[in-house]
């Protein structure tokens, strides 16, 4: 995502490179390219100047300290302005109340439904939430027979009426239906509609009515683009909705949704959509985007995602194999496996500050662990448990049956018992470990 607008940016600030000092002269230059660049990436005309005209106004009102270059402050206060543009601070979502309702608004299309589920298996499995998702589409079955499919994907029950009642009445029976059941939140699935389309409107502002959602949120396609801006202004001004989500932002290199949609209706992106599976859904965190956009990478993100898989008692038997020298290849798989989980392969990678602009040409699939698992499959519990026996013809076996050849064998192999030295060294190498002693002069 955002990869046009971060190599456009890029290139903006090399105007600087070389400048004893920030001039009115040198900066209108480079903000008229950054004005361009935003424009290029859809940004709305009214919050690309305003942007520009405020990172003027505070970059010719900065001293350049000795140690800072100008271009070095100039992306400071860039950073600095995307983020306040973007909200600031990632918003809350209010989840008072016994059950806590959410509505879900949006045109046809903009992945509403998927992203119904996305979010009941994140509140789930993150808040301990106990979910009802709602089908209130009644005018396309396959919506609600998709939304039965996605709850059965992630164990959370759906509440669905095949009789023709109204949207409302259903809504009102599934609330109902959650108290009884001791459901703790529910999640109500409209059916997509034209902001042109008044009866449509209609009824979605009369289901809020009676409802009384504690956060009505409006799912809008990134790729969509200015219109994605022009669509969430028209739905706010009939709903008054709390947030808004980007689905399929992955998908977008330009990112003018994200970046102007804040300030256009002026309420907070809450997620983002950022693949297929249902674990693909992060809550928005303004200051980290605006990272990820002047190619500072995403740590503290890659950091979460590796907690989410992360398992202390696991971790803990892990160490204990480690320092006997007894990682094995079963080992190795678990490890590769919750890698996996962390998400898209590359996306990840770009989480890495300086790794994103390298990787800006290069695809990354993410079967990158396919054969490596063939591999590991191909063996048998006693070559996993003990890769010492894993003679040439033991070798010529696995490659065959693992689909890959003897020279792709070998070189895992060799990966591995080079990983398996340096963890045993790292773990010989801890606070309170015997130290080498040191030499006098």
């Amino acid at each position: 995502m955002f990869e046009n607008l971060s190599e456009r940016l890029d290139r903006s600030f090399k105007l600087l490179k070389g400048e004893g000092k920030i001039t009115e002269i040198n900066v209108a230059e480079t903000l008229k390219d950054v004005r361009k660049a935003l424009l290029d990436a859809d940004v709305n005309y009214k919050v690309a100047k305003q942007f520009t005209d405020t990172v003027k106004e505070k970059a010719l009102g900065q001293n350049v300290l000795t140690s800072i270059k100008p271009s070095q402050l100039m992306v400071k206060i860039v950073h600095d302005e995307l983020a306040s543009l973007m909200g600031g601070t990632a918003a809350e979502i209010d989840l008072k109340g016994s059950p806590s309702i959410i509505l879900m608004s949006g045109l046809q299309g903009s992945g509403k439904t998927t992203f119904t589920g996305k979010l009941a298996n994140m509140l789930k499995t993150k808040k301990g939430k106990s979910p009802l998702l709602v089908a209130c589409d009644v005018y396309r079955p396959a919506a609600i027979e998709q939304l039965k499919v996605l709850g059965e994907q992630i164990g959370v029950p759906v509440y669905a009426e095949l009789e023709s009642k109204s949207p409302v009445e259903i809504a009102l029976n599934a609330i109902k239906e959650a108290k009884n059941k001791g459901n703790d939140l529910v999640i109500v699935d409209t059916a997509g509609r034209l902001a042109i389309d008044e009866q449509m409107m209609q009824e979605i502002t009369a289901i809020k009515n009676a409802i009384q959602p504690n956060e009505t949120l409006f799912v809008v396609d990134a790729m969509t683009g200015q219109d994605a801006v022009n669509t969430a202004k028209e739905f706010n001004e009939r709903l008054d909705f709390n947030g808004v989500v980007l689905t399929k932002l992955d998908g977008d290199t330009r990112g003018g949704a994200a970046l102007s949609i804040r300030s256009v209706v002026d309420k907070p992106i809450k997620f983002v959509g950022t693949g297929e599976k249902m674990d693909a859904l992060d809550v928005f965190h303004p200051d980290r985007m605006a990272d990820r956009i002047l190619g500072m990478g995403d740590i503290v993100s890659l950091v979460e995602r590796a907690q989410e898989q992360y398992n202390e008692e696991e971790a803990k038997r892990l160490q204990k194999r480690i320092a006997k020298n007894q990682f094995d290849f079963n080992d190795f798989l678990t490890q590769i496996q919750q890698i996996k989980k962390m998400g898209n392969l590359k996306e990840l990678a770009s989480m890495i500050p300086g790794v994103g602009k390298a990787l800006k040409n290069i695809d990354i699939d993410d079967n990158a662990f396919k054969s490596i698992e063939a591999i590991i499959f191909s063996m048998t519990p006693e070559e996993r448990v003990n890769p010492g026996v894993l003679n040439g013809s033991r070798r010529q076996r696995i490659a065959t049956g693992s689909g890959t050849s003897i020279q792709e064998v070998n070189k895992l192999v060799k990966q591995f018992e080079e990983t398996r030295k340096m963890m045993k060294m790292l773990t010989a190498a801890k606070p309170g470990a015997r130290k080498l002693p040191s030499f006098r002069r």
